[in-house]
């Protein structure tokens, strides 16, 4: 069995309808538009011609020199795992992850993962995977970018827009339970090959995701292991199952994942190397949804049902319905912040959300 090919035990026989996919032509970019159909792509050949990902096609060790040759010695987080699956998920009884976070710098990271690539197995400290995640590629590789880059065709917008986050992530086979992003994506395979399984917003209720205030990564996971699944235990799952999509990306290709797609990642090969764009198109001073979460979970989850109902009628008006009806029957200069957000009222709400939880 070749090496970047994963063994059939591992494979998630649960979702079976692949992502629609484009085939990128020799201009070499994502067709205008394409990112406004809010379903998953695949985008084939994206950024085959990457000076990285021929250096990954030649070696292991290739792609580590090349990656080395812009590393500016930074330490950065690293994710040392004991599990030789490479889940990077919880232990038995949830009360703390299952692989040590450590301060490290990247040049050692990767002959480890070198080591386990080229059979020498776990390494001191027993760890038998190393996983450098979401590190930023300007943070820590500067310069890669000049040969390495891909724009991102976003709609011109009349507010402040946040420029794209470019990340890195390097490591061994791994599993990277399945999780949803608040910002768009575009993740390219630079080195290996990896298996998106990915669900639509509205199968998040199907899913079992875990604690909030301890998460691998900052954001919450599917407690499912897709690998196993116990329906059982997970019987709404089944329902998730109906509706995933499942996309395999060689070296080259590039996937888009709109904003809050729930995807389950595998590094299907003992050394992979993943580029990710994240981007919002939202301006740039309407902060993070999690904080609304957050917030309602503190002031509206544990109200009376009633009181609940209520609440749900007035985020509909305010918050989901038509931007604009809140505010239409008031004469403009009265509007405050029902009228179209701008940084000054953006601050106007932030500065009345602290008073209020000062309170």
């Amino acid at each position: 069995m070749p090496a970047c090919e994963a063994p059939a035990a591992e494979r998630p026989a649960c979702v079976s309808k692949l992502v629609d996919e484009i085939a990128i032509g020799p201009e070499m970019r994502i067709p205008a538009g394409l990112l406004e159909c809010n379903t998953p792509v695949v985008l084939r050949g994206l950024v085959k011609h990457w000076p990285l990902v021929d250096a990954a096609d030649q070696s292991a060790e290739a792609a580590v020199d090349y990656l080395s040759g812009f590393y500016n010695g930074k330490p950065c987080l690293v994710n040392f795992g004991c599990n030789t699956s490479g889940r990077y998920f919880y232990d038995d009884d949830v009360r703390q992850l299952n692989y040590d976070t450590l301060r490290a710098p990247i040049d050692e990271v990767l002959q480890k993962i070198l080591q386990i690539v080229n059979g020498s197995g776990a390494s001191e400290g027993g760890y038998a995977s190393y996983y450098i995640s979401s590190a930023s590629v300007d943070g820590f590789f500067p310069g890669l970018r000049a040969g390495n880059d891909l724009q991102i065709p976003r709609a011109e917008a009349s507010y402040p827009l946040a420029p794209p986050q470019v990340k890195i992530w390097i490591g061994n086979r791994s599993v990277a339970s399945c999780h949803y992003d608040a910002l768009d994506n575009v993740a390219c395979c630079a080195a290996g090959r990896r298996r998106f399984t990915l669900f639509p917003p509205d199968q998040f209720k199907n899913l079992y995701f875990g604690p909030l205030d301890l998460t691998p990564g900052g954001q919450a996971i599917s407690m499912v292991d897709f690998a196993e699944p116990d329906f059982a235990r997970f019987p709404r799952f089944r329902e998730a199952i109906a509706n995933g999509l499942v996309a395999e990306l060689e070296p080259g290709d590039g996937l888009y994942i709109p904003s809050m797609w729930m995807h389950h990642v595998e590094g299907l090969s003992p050394f992979n190397i993943l580029v990710n764009y994240w981007w919002d198109d939202a301006p740039q001073y309407t902060g993070s949804g999690m904080n609304a979460l957050y917030h309602g979970i503190l002031s509206l989850r544990d109200k009376p049902e009633h009181e609940k109902e209520g609440w749900r009628q007035l985020f509909e008006y305010y918050v989901f319905g038509d931007a604009e009806r809140a505010g239409a029957h008031l004469p403009e200069h009265a509007r405050g912040v029902l009228d179209k957000l701008d940084n000054a009222s953006a601050r106007q709400l932030r500065a009345m959300l602290i008073n209020r939880l000062n309170r």
